[in-house]
């Protein structure tokens, strides 16, 4: 078996709000890994008094402490009593209600000698890799499909060079739009306080043997393929295997610093926190 994983702040002088783990073996035997995507909120109150970083290390730990110990539960129970947890953890503290509060998307695998199972919710990515060579991208598709009129301000600020005064306010106003669909029907999901997001996440399970390879993605590194278009997702899992997770950030690194208003590849951030995790099977 060979495990790599890398990470890398899309800002030097702010925590990296990424997390990512892998835990062997799972009570015994297989093994799981973790990987979550802190959402950076906007400036200004969010009722809780504790950090993106906070929230990601306290979900992302029972994250793996659950997968690996309560292999009777399926991993949106999982998913859905590690936000429980970590929920009691600050609730006495904070405003768990407050529609800012810290929160992540999230990528969980888990897998033993008969199954590889995979829980994906919001704009993280999982690339299963099988014995034949296919490449199949497990994906939350809802972020992406937003309404016309949150597109519409997305491409509104996309158009705008970072220092152009009038886009701090075309970003407070996409900001609102989606934030008033983030956990929200007709919108998308994260992992923020609410154990019941768990079953919207994008699940499913495998046949051991059928399983080469897994590799979960933070969108800060996914942009090489959505993004920049620089390769296709079984372009992305070759490279991986052959040059490793810090290689793809590097180079995801350098196409942003190519770009810096992001003329060619309009994006919120010019860089954004990554993290990738490849297990070879």
């Amino acid at each position: 078996m060979r495990i790599e994983l890398a990470t890398d702040p899309g800002d030097p002088q702010r925590p990296n709000e990424d997390y990512a783990s892998v835990a062997l073996p799972a009570s015994g035997k297989g093994g799981s890994l973790v990987l979550l995507d802190g959402v950076t909120p906007p400036a200004g109150d969010d009722g809780c008094l504790h950090s993106v970083p906070w929230f990601t290390a306290r979900l992302g730990g029972a994250l793996g402490e659950l997968s690996v110990s309560r292999r009777d539960l399926t991993l949106r129970e999982v998913l859905s009593e590690a936000i429980a947890r970590t929920a009691e953890a600050h609730r006495q503290t904070c405003d768990l209600s407050h529609p800012r509060t810290p929160q992540a998307t999230a990528v969980l695998a888990r897998w033993d000698q008969e199954r590889v199972e995979h829980l994906v919710l919001s704009d993280s990515a999982l690339l299963v890799e099988e014995t034949d060579g296919t490449v199949r991208a497990v994906l939350d598709e809802r972020l992406g499909g937003l309404p016309p009129e949150v597109e519409r301000l997305r491409a509104a600020v996309h158009s705008l060079p970072e220092e152009a005064p009038e886009r701090a306010a075309a970003v407070r106003e996409y900001i609102a739009g989606v934030e008033a669909l983030r956990n929200a029907e007709g919108g998308f999901f994260t992992a923020a306080a609410d154990p019941e997001v768990a079953a919207r996440a994008v699940c499913g399970t495998r046949p051991r043997d059928q399983v080469r390879t897994l590799a979960a993605l933070t969108d800060g590194a996914t942009r090489w393929v959505e993004k920049f278009g620089a390769g296709s997702w079984p372009d992305c899992l070759a490279l991986l295997r052959k040059e490793g997770p810090q290689e793809l950030i590097d180079r995801v690194r350098a196409l942003e610093t190519s770009d810096p208003q992001g003329r060619s590849a309009p994006r919120g951030k010019r860089h954004d926190d990554a993290a990738v995790v490849f297990v070879e099977l």
